[in-house]
């Protein structure tokens, strides 16, 4: 493709992404900005590694070796 047919096809796509609005679900926003329970049962949760076996752990945490 030219450089002005690739131009025009990319103007296209902003458009159509541009004023593409797609039904919004407020309740499922909702439940993610609440922090509310996970869409996905399945889905496992874990605490960070915190045993200290963590070769940049004190970088993360400001000291220094």
């Amino acid at each position: 493709m030219g450089r002005g047919r690739q131009k025009a096809k990319q103007t296209k796509v902003a458009r159509e992404l541009k004023y593409f609005s797609p039904q919004t679900d407020y309740e499922r926003l909702q439940r993610e900005l609440g922090g509310g329970t996970s869409s996905r049962p399945d889905e496992v949760r874990t605490e960070p590694d915190t045993d200290g076996d963590d070769e940049y752990g004190s970088w993360a945490s400001g000291e220094r070796p």
